[in-house]
């Protein structure tokens, strides 16, 4: 069993406004938890807090390790916080005058002394992060001629070098054309089950949380609406609720995939029957 993360009774505040409320998350190895809900809900705070990036007014994170003791991360160095736990956030700088190679050689820096050379394992750790996000053929290229998107994967592959137990990622689809943004969640199924990765992500499109996640949790204002499985949590009245319009969810009978398809207003005025919800489609 590899490492996991835990955020109980968080209670996070920007100056003196509280915008998260007592929530509670674990994010277990081997396991992907996907924070879902509208714009200001507070999914990207929850996952800052986590990563140590959100002081928290009230609650507590722990880190369980392989033995499945639980200790509180607020005592840890920053260094050995990062050897353990990695954050993709949304707010990144632009490296310039700098090769692919260089940027994701960063992630190695909480393996290193202050003035000690690379070896063998940073140039494999580094190796492996730009072959799982396809960039061993752009690895020597300038990051000054690179897309929004191969920008994306660049910092993605930065926090894979990093080669922690715990991964956070927020919105790691963004900017990222479709057949990247399939690539980046294969990955991340890949870290979870192939390397018993604990995985908290924070994505926006419910679709994508029902195909990747094994646990999701959904915010309103601050709060847990839901959480649980994606058929539990993404319900037509779960989401409906929490995103102020209503919405019908269809379970592919096939492959049993959650597809969530708001309800046009048009189809509505004009007397058109909506498409079945998920709890019709099983009676």
């Amino acid at each position: 069993m590899q490492a996991s993360l835990r955020g109980t009774d968080l209670v996070l505040a920007y100056d003196r406004a509280v915008v998260v409320h007592g929530v509670s998350l674990s994010l277990r190895a081997g396991a992907v938890t996907a924070l879902v809900g509208p714009n200001g809900s507070g999914k990207s705070t929850v996952l800052r807090s986590l990563a140590r990036l959100h002081r928290l007014r009230d609650g507590r994170v722990d880190l369980a390790g392989p033995d499945g003791k639980a200790e509180d991360v607020t005592p840890l160095s920053a260094k050995a916080f990062a050897r353990r736990v990695t954050l993709l956030s949304q707010s990144r700088p632009h490296p310039s005058g700098l090769i692919v190679r260089d940027v994701v050689d960063f992630g190695r820096h909480p393996h290193r002394t202050r003035f000690g050379a690379p070896t063998d394992a940073d140039r494999s750790a580094v190796a492996r992060a730009l072959e799982l996000t396809g960039l061993t053929e752009m690895a020597d290229r300038a990051v000054d001629q690179l897309s929004g998107g191969e920008l994306q994967r660049v910092w993605l592959a930065t926090c894979l070098a990093q080669d922690t137990d715990v991964v956070l990622l927020d919105e790691p689809t963004n900017h990222l054309d479709l057949r990247f943004q399939v690539e980046i969640l294969d990955l991340v199924r890949e870290l979870a089950d192939d390397h018993g990765t604990a995985l908290g992500v924070v994505l926006h499109d419910l679709d994508q949380a029902a195909g990747v996640a094994d646990e999701i949790v959904l915010l309103h204002e601050g709060h847990v609406r839901a959480a649980g499985s994606p058929t539990h949590v993404l319900t037509s009245e779960h989401i409906s609720d929490v995103y102020g319009l209503p919405v019908d969810v269809v379970v592919d009978p096939r492959t049993g995939r959650i597809r969530v398809e708001p309800r046009p207003r048009r189809r509505e005025d004009h007397g058109t029957p909506a498409c079945p919800t998920n709890q019709e489609q099983t009676r």
